[in-house]
């Protein structure tokens, strides 16, 4: 069943995104419907803000008002997350919630997915993917943070650096 299970977003009362968070996986859990509600998630971001001349970081809500539940959607499902106490319902139509997107999900940085990249630092690397596709370079950086590499190409007799995605470069074997 794990398999079927989407991201859906449930719409709640402002301010009570934690206790809806709580009241779902508390619900789940009675119930035993791990299987079918497993994870709930409010995204959240770091800010600096200045306040009377003291800078204090502070983690702020991305979405105030909803909250990201990882379920299979079932009649049973359904009904636990939208009785929770202070949620409103789910983003979609009226009774049928439309699971967010892989890019969506990707975009919000829900789940973190671990990243194995078969390239190194100074190692040769071909440009798979983009208007530079088929070029050879030299990995002169990699950010595992934003999914990047730095490659150095050659182009019109000059070294030319270029930022790719990890999907856009493939090593070039011996």
């Amino acid at each position: 069943m794990a398999e079927e299970a989407k991201w859906y977003v449930v719409h709640t009362y402002s301010g009570y995104e934690n206790a809806v968070a709580a009241t779902i996986m508390k619900a789940a859990e009675n119930r035993r419907m791990q299987d079918l509600v497993q994870e709930v998630n409010i995204p959240m971001e770091t800010v600096t803000e200045v306040v009377d001349s003291q800078v204090k970081t502070v983690e702020r809500k991305v979405f105030p008002g909803y909250v990201l539940v990882k379920m299979v959607m079932t009649d049973e499902s359904w009904y636990l997350v939208r009785n929770a106490r202070g949620a409103t319902g789910f983003v979609g139509s009226a009774n049928k919630p439309i699971p967010l997107t892989d890019e969506e999900i990707a975009a919000l940085g829900v789940e973190k997915k671990n990243v194995e990249v078969d390239f190194e630092l100074g190692g040769s690397v071909r440009v798979a993917d983009g208007p530079l596709e088929g070029f050879l370079g030299t990995v002169d950086d990699i950010d595992f943070e934003r999914k990047s590499v730095r490659v150095v190409v050659s182009m019109f007799g000059r070294e030319t650096p270029i930022d790719l995605d990890f999907d856009q470069v493939e090593p070039v074997k011996d």
